[in-house]
C-alpha cells in the first residue's frame, strides 16, 4: 500500500516533469489550443495528474534505501524509470532547440509515440512498481488514458 512520508525521489521526478512544462507554458505556441478536446479525457487526465503528484510526494517508498548494499535487483525498476525521465528531458531539449511546431510537439522519440506524453507516464508507472505503491500505477492508468489520448487526438488532427 505504501509508507507515508516525503519522497525526495518523487520530488525530483516531478521537477523533471514540471520545469520543461512551465517553460513551454510561459511561451505557448500560437497554434496551441485545448479547444475541442474530449471532456472525459480531460477529466481523466486531471485526476491522473493529481493522483500521480500526490503519490510521488507522499510515499517514502520511492526513496533510495540508505543501508549499504540495500540496492537489489528490484532497483532496476527505479533505474528504468529514471532512464525514461532522461529520455523525456531529451525529447524536450529536441523540441526547444527545434522548430517548435505542432508536429514536433506531438512527435515520437525512439519509436515511442507522442513521447512528450508517453515517456513521463511510463516513468511514473515504473516508479510505482519500484516503490510497490499501488496508487501510483492506478493514477498512471488514468493519466495515460487522458493525457496520451488527448495528445493522440491532436496528432491525428495534423
Amino acid at each position: 500500500m505504501g509508507r507515508f512520508g516525503f519522497s525526495y525521489i518523487g520530488l525530483i521526478w516531478l521537477l523533471m516533469l514540471f520545469v520543461p512544462n512551465l517553460l513551454w507554458a510561459r511561451a505557448k505556441p500560437q497554434w496551441y489550443s485545448p479547444k475541442g478536446e474530449n471532456r472525459l479525457l480531460q477529466v481523466l487526465e486531471r485526476a491522473g495528474e493529481a493522483g500521480v503528484t500526490c503519490a510521488a510526494l507522499l510515499f517514502a517508498d520511492f526513496n533510495l534505501p540508505l543501508a549499504p548494499g540495500a540496492l537489489t535487483p528490484w532497483s532496476w525498476w527505479l533505474a528504468a524509470s529514471f532512464v525514461l525521465m532522461l529520455l523525456y528531458e531529451l525529447w524536450w531539449l529536441r523540441y526547444f532547440t527545434g522548430p517548435r511546431t505542432q508536429r514536433a510537439f506531438y512527435s515520437s522519440l525512439l519509436g515511442i509515440p507522442v513521447a512528450g506524453a508517453t515517456l513521463p507516464v511510463l516513468a511514473f508507472f515504473l516508479l510505482g512498481i519500484y516503490g510497490r505503491v499501488i496508487w501510483m500505477p492506478l493514477a498512471c492508468v488514468l493519466l495515460a488514458i487522458g493525457h496520451i489520448g488527448i495528445h493522440l487526438g491532436h496528432r491525428r488532427e495534423l
